[in-house]
């Protein structure tokens, strides 16, 4: 059973500045090597959509839609809707995430 796998413009966007950022500041081919990495782990997604944990910045509100996996040290943020898996984060986890996430999945106006 599959599931069908989507990224928000916020979370496609990370993605991209995750590797612009890398070619950057080390080279074009570890970007590549860094995007590819990640995008196998959203596509996995689809098929073990629940296999991520609940992340700790959200369990603490008490919220408990959401779940991750990562590919170190990057982490995907995404919510599973029915047959739908839809990724809302990718962000480097060695960054402090509460902010980010509150304004991301949390705030009403969005």
């Amino acid at each position: 059973m599959t599931h069908e796998v989507a990224l928000t413009a916020d979370a496609a966007a990370d993605l991209l500045q995750i590797a612009d950022w890398i070619a950057e500041n080390d080279s074009a081919a570890n970007a590549l090597h860094v995007l590819e990495r990640i995008e196998a782990v959203v596509h996995g997604l689809a098929r073990f959509p629940l296999r991520g944990a609940h992340p700790r910045e959200l369990l603490e509100l008490g919220v408990r839609d959401f779940r991750e996996t990562a590919f170190k040290p990057y982490r995907v943020i995404y919510r599973v809707e029915g047959k739908r898996v839809l990724v809302y984060v990718i962000a480097d986890g060695r960054r402090d995430l509460q902010s980010l996430l509150s304004r991301r999945l949390l705030d009403p106006s969005i």
